[in-house]
């Protein structure tokens, strides 16, 4: 009875339901691409980088239908070289798969050709990236010069005041609260040595 009550009171909400279509359109399959050592490692460093899953990323470069098809119609236009390529098999939608095949079909374009050129747009992040991560290795020096220098001060205020001051706790804190900015941005920066070195 309970159950009959609860779809009533939905059927009420007047909420748009989920098509079984829509749900088997998430689920997700592998598909085998032959791509350039370099679109490979791009989908990577960017998807490591960023903390994004490839495939979350793979879907958001697929999924925009006026790019892909505007990527369909050059494609047509140059000479693709599939020489040179290696096997990457990727786990996307089977919603996602489908608009990629339909973009193929639509303007006879290869689909290997269509996933490379759809990667190889991440390159102006990767530039993006790592321009923000040579300014925040400069940040951590900043970061890391005010934290010694905080470090001098605590020392001299401990001897001058000692610890049971309250202006030497409310600066320990200060000087605590930077260590742990500094570690944290030290962290980060660390992780970014994989845009630095691509």
């Amino acid at each position: 009875m309970k159950k009959k009550n609860m779809l009533d009171e939905l059927d009420a909400l007047f909420l748009p339901r989920p098509s079984s279509t829509d749900l088997r359109g998430k689920q997700s399959v592998r598909a085998t691409f032959r791509l350039t050592a370099r679109a490979i490692d791009t989908m990577s460093v960017v998807a490591f980088h960023l903390g994004i899953k490839q495939k979350s990323l793979f879907e958001h470069l697929i999924e925009d239908d006026q790019t892909l098809s505007q990527i369909a119609r050059q494609v047509q236009e140059r000479a693709y070289q599939p020489e040179n390529r290696v096997q990457k098999t990727f786990v996307l939608s089977r919603r996602t798969l489908g608009l990629l095949q339909r973009a193929c079909e639509r303007f006879d374009a290869p689909r290997d050709a269509l996933v490379e050129y759809s990667i190889l747009r991440l390159m102006p992040v990767i530039e993006e990236e790592r321009e923000k991560h040579r300014r925040r290795k400069e940040i951590l020096k900043d970061v890391s010069s005010y934290v010694r220098q905080g470090e001098v001060l605590l020392k001299e205020v401990r001897q001058t005041l000692g610890e049971e001051d309250p202006v030497y706790h409310s600066l320990w804190q200060a000087i605590h609260s930077g260590r742990e900015s500094e570690a944290t941005i030290a962290d980060y920066v660390e992780k970014g040595k994989i845009i630095e070195e691509f």
